[in-house]
């Protein structure tokens, strides 16, 4: 019943074939599957997918049953070929990712990328995001423009310096973080930038959705008040830089900063750039983590 209710809202519209379609599914909600993405997973003669397994019992629910391909992040470029071969052959073939739009943190750009190369059409079916749906209840308008990072490398030097990139940005940054994580990330953004604007959305769409605004350096204190803060899959927006705060580029004051973290403590250095220069700490501070996390093989930037 309703499949063909999804076929009766969007079946006026073409749906080539051969094409990939990479449909959007639902981040928790399922009510959130678009009655367009209900009508294309029933249309097509194939679903690529990340997790079989997940996506069966998806499918399941709305009771579609199509032939699954297996394609995840380990083998994305092999499982080309026989999606490739479907589409040789005038099929129609839809691509899904465990959860949300496919190819934005989730795999599949190298499949849409191979069936491109190959000639084929790739036919987007928007819906379910949790960077988008972090963004709109963020209410961020203190810059224009924003950065969709997702997962932060899991540790190491590359994890710092990947965190002191995005304190070190004046546009807007998503990031996304596992709960076994998002302490230590909490620990990171209240040492990197500490007066950042952070909204916090936590089981986006999910029974116990949780969304709030803070200082970054008070993620801590809020994940440690309730101990099921710290359940569940997070989306952090971290706010652009207001206007009057972002600089020209990225090394508008490494002149000043340079030489100065070099021969002090950082935050001695920021101090001093803050008064030579004028310009916001909170700003100056995560240009010289980045400047300093970037030079030393240890990442050491006490």
């Amino acid at each position: 019943m309703l499949v063909q209710a999804a076929a009766l809202a969007a079946g006026d519209q073409q749906y080539p074939a051969p094409a990939l379609y990479v449909v959007a599914t639902p981040i928790g909600n399922l009510a959130d599957l678009t009655l367009r993405g209900l009508h294309v997973l029933a249309l097509v003669d194939a679903i690529a997918c990340e997790d079989t397994r997940h996506s069966a019992r998806l499918l399941e629910h709305f009771g579609i049953a199509k032939p699954l391909i297996a394609a995840h992040e380990h083998n994305e470029r092999q499982a080309a070929a026989p999606i490739l071969a479907r589409l040789a052959r005038g099929e129609r073939v839809a691509y899904i990712s465990d959860a949300g739009t496919p190819a934005v943190s989730d795999p599949g750009a190298t499949l849409v990328a191979a069936v491109r190369h190959a000639g084929h059409r790739v036919v987007p079916i928007p819906g379910a995001s949790s960077a988008l749906a972090a963004l709109a209840v963020a209410g961020d308008a203190s810059t224009d423009g924003f950065a969709v990072v997702g997962f932060l490398p899991a540790r190491g030097n590359d994890r710092g310096r990947a965190l002191a990139q995005c304190a070190a940005a004046s546009a807007t940054q998503v990031l996304f973080e596992a709960p076994h994580r998002i302490e230590s990330l909490a620990a990171a953004l209240a040492k990197t930038c500490p007066d950042r604007k952070l909204t916090v959305c936590r089981e986006l769409t999910k029974q116990f959705e949780t969304v709030a605004t803070m200082r970054s350096r008070e993620l801590v204190a809020w994940l440690e008040a309730d101990a099921n803060r710290t359940r569940g899959e997070f989306v952090l927006v971290l706010h652009g830089l207001p206007r009057d705060e972002a600089v020209e580029s990225d090394s508008a004051h490494d002149t000043v900063l340079v030489p100065l973290i070099a021969a002090l403590p950082l935050k001695q250095a920021v101090a001093l750039a803050a008064e030579i220069g004028g310009a916001p700490r909170n700003l100056l501070y995560a240009r010289a983590l980045a400047l300093k996390t970037a030079a030393s093989p240890e990442g050491d930037a006490d």
